[in-house]
């Protein structure tokens, strides 16, 4: 991640979220690989991914764009895949494309137990006024609604394993 060195603490730059399936961690897991899958839950409900270009391998690029079910259209956004294991982690920095744009790092864990999944997801800004930015813009609420559209995408998986 090409961040900028912050004297902030750590804890305080970081947002996480835990949500726990009743699914095996390889179908969260895929549900975050694969395009088909990320384009029907990532983001806020109401703003679908309209661009979703994945090369998911360490090293790899996403870009992504959400369209507005009215029709606004917002900045696209994306980044690099720095780790992944399979099933169990995902590490990627993110940001807005624009030049000058602000990264942050998200890393993305998952851990089975009894065939349910919890999914943490620790998101690590620049600094402390990044974070506020991006959570005074709705981007947890964003988060929040996106992760329940995963439920459903997992479910799907589910259903589709068993035909």
């Amino acid at each position: 991640m090409d961040a900028k060195v912050s004297n902030e603490p750590v804890a305080d730059r970081q947002f996480t979220i835990t949500r726990v399936y009743d699914a095996p961690a390889r179908l969260v897991f895929l549900a975050h690989s694969r395009p088909e899958h990320v384009r029907r839950w990532f983001g806020p409900k109401g703003w679908p991914i309209s661009k979703c270009e994945i090369d998911f391998r360490v090293g790899g690029e996403f870009h992504f764009q959400m369209t507005s079910d009215e029709g606004e259209v917002g900045p696209p956004f994306g980044g690099t895949y720095f780790e992944i294991e399979p099933n169990r982690k995902i590490v990627y920095d993110n940001g807005f494309e624009a030049p000058g744009s602000g990264r942050f790092q998200v890393t993305v864990l998952f851990e089975e137990f009894d065939g349910r999944t919890t999914l943490t997801v620790t998101t690590l800004f620049d600094s402390v006024a990044m974070k506020d930015e991006y959570l005074g813009v709705g981007m947890a609420e964003g988060m929040q609604s996106g992760f329940d559209q995963l439920g459903d995408v997992v479910e799907d998986l589910k259903s589709w394993e068993l035909k």
